[in-house]
């Protein structure tokens, strides 16, 4: 991280000015930059003589910015420069918020409630390529995730269009979003929801980006 550039995402100065701190603390050698909504971070990342002397290696987002979400933040970040790794920094701890984020491409989940000290231990973890994962998140996914839960998965036969309708709900899109990005009908792309469901077992949008992430699907 020495001689790199942390964008920070937030858009309250106090908590902007707290996260730098961690930031400082735990890359002393790195230069941070702050982003007060989803437009200017979104400008920041696409422009390229911001980091021409200090390259972008770190991104910390927070997910409720007052112009949209940060997610959007992560895609965008993942689309251009897919090496520099992102991490949440958010107050949401419930499972809609995690999965999706991790669907989206988000390197770690941090808690803004974590002790000032924890959070810079945790962060530090990126330096041996680790993710930064707060520890009630980490618990929470090692349950999600652990191997003995593996062999009672089977297979599950996706179509192409019911595959690629997965990857869309997983970023985040509706319905009807996903039906004007596959130029299909809204009905069309339900019928594939509900395929998918059935074929994932499962009865709500978490569970659906939970399973499907597990499985590698998204």
């Amino acid at each position: 991280m020495t001689g790199k550039t942390c964008l920070i995402v937030e858009d309250q100065l106090e908590t902007g000015s707290f996260l730098t701190k961690i930031v400082k603390v735990a890359f002393p050698n790195v230069a941070t930059v702050l982003a007060q909504d989803l437009k200017s971070a979104i400008a920041i990342i696409n422009d390229p003589l911001r980091f021409k002397d200090a390259p972008l290696g770190l991104c910390i987002v927070d997910l409720g910015l007052p112009d949209g979400s940060g997610i959007d933040v992560i895609r965008e970040l993942k689309e251009k420069n897919p090496d520099v790794p992102s991490v949440v920094a958010t107050i949401y701890d419930d499972d809609a918020f995690l999965f999706k984020a991790l669907a989206a491409g988000a390197f770690g989940y941090l808690l803004k409630a974590d002790d000032e000290s924890s959070l810079v231990n945790t962060l530090k973890l990126i330096e041996n390529n680790n993710p930064p994962l707060s520890p009630s998140i980490a618990r929470r996914l090692l349950q999600e995730f652990r191997d003995d839960d593996k062999p009672n998965k089977p297979d599950v036969n996706l179509s192409p269009r019911e595959r690629e309708t997965l990857v869309l709900i997983g970023r985040g899109l509706t319905v009807n979003e996903v039906a004007a990005e596959m130029k299909l009908s809204a009905q069309t792309v339900a019928g594939y929801v509900k395929i998918i469901y059935q074929k994932l077992h499962v009865s709500n949008r978490v569970e659906l980006i939970r399973e499907a992430t597990r499985r590698g699907l998204v």
